[in-house]
């Protein structure tokens, strides 16, 4: 049987979870077309991931993957905190903003039970982590409602222990993939690989069905991937110019400017390595530091900053997340972009 099959849908593509930049109308778009559309869940409060579950079943009665982070929240470092505050002391100054009105405190839950309780009835057919897996009893009710379970592998180490401790598949996520990196076992980088050797190190090790997903912008790099011997490919910068993301206008026109060479990996954003467009906040702090607050403390300051540049129109201290290869389509409908692919892969 094929992978898709499996998952219940038509199409070997997987729309990646992107936080930030959507919502449910792009899950349903890409799943309606025969793909797999996935909600990214772990910036949700309880009550916005009941209203976006609600969404989705008036939107479609397609499969779909509810995307959640397993990283462990860390304990609060006050003086880490507050020497990052003092780092960023002169963009304050620079947009009116009061230090002393800055939230504290992680904006990035972990799946836990009570998320779990939130989702058991829409029981999805798919369920995918990204930092690893959670708690193995937690797991056991995931699977025990018959989801499918997905979590991203940026090793072949990763790959295996994934594989190991109860994954259905594996993302192969490749260095040029846009966002946070999923790397859980270890926080080196050294280590990282292409999409394209990543994926055939996998494939060759491993008897588990591979997702590739990193750089894919066009569908004959998409059918590269499965020649490679990956069961399908996930996509994600691909649609952000898509009328169904939410992505911003200032995301947006970076976009359709930038170039390959214009991302490059950053903690400066939330505390971990994720690719984006190179910002200012970015250039005059270095975009990876060692001093950062530990994922996702660091994100509450910068939240602040961004929102108050980004009332001015300006995108520099937002983080611009994208992968190294530029979309293909833009204002291209989500259902399109995911048929266009799927000409060249059935």
């Amino acid at each position: 049987m094929k992978f898709e099959q499996t998952l219940g849908i038509r199409l070997p593509i997987i729309q990646a979870p992107m936080a930030g930049v959507q919502g449910s109308r792009l899950t349903a778009a890409v799943s309606n077309a025969g793909g797999l559309g996935s909600l990214p869940c772990a910036m949700l409060s309880p009550g916005q991931l009941q209203e976006e579950l609600s969404s989705l079943s008036s939107l479609t009665s397609a499969p779909f993957n509810l995307n959640f982070f397993c990283h462990k929240t860390p304990e609060r470092a006050p003086a880490v905190e507050q020497a990052w505050r003092s780092l960023l002391a002169p963009y304050f100054t620079l947009f009116g903003i009061d230090p002393e009105t800055v939230e504290e405190g992680a904006q990035r839950r972990p799946f836990d039970h009570v998320t779990a309780d939130i989702i058991e009835s829409a029981r999805p057919a798919v369920v995918s982590f990204h930092f690893g897996l959670p708690a193995p009893d937690l797991l056991a009710r995931v699977k025990g409602w018959g989801s499918i379970v997905l979590s991203s592998a940026t090793t072949l180490v990763e790959a295996q222990w994934l594989i190991a401790n109860g994954a259905d598949a594996v993302i192969a996520q490749g260095l040029e993939a846009g966002g946070h990196r999923g790397h859980f076992l270890s926080s080196a980088l050294a280590g990282q690989r292409s999409t394209k050797n990543l994926v055939a190190e996998i494939v060759q090790a491993t008897q588990a069905p591979v997702i590739a997903a990193g750089g894919i912008a066009t569908p004959d790099e998409a059918a590269a991937m499965l020649a490679l011997g990956a069961s399908a490919v996930q996509l994600g910068t691909a649609y952000l110019l898509c009328p169904e993301a939410n992505t911003s206008d200032l995301h947006r026109a970076a976009i359709r400017q930038y170039r390959p060479q214009d991302t490059a990996l950053t903690n400066v954003y939330s505390g971990r390595p994720a690719r984006g467009i190179i910002t200012r906040l970015m250039r005059d702090l270095g975009p990876l530091r060692h001093d950062v607050p530990a994922f996702p403390l660091a994100s509450a300051a910068v939240t602040a900053l961004r929102k108050a540049a980004e009332s001015q129109g300006d995108h520099n201290f937002s983080p611009l997340w994208c992968g190294e290869a530029a979309p293909q389509f833009d204002g291209v409908s989500a259902g399109e972009v995911t048929r266009s692919f799927a000409r060249y892969l059935s």
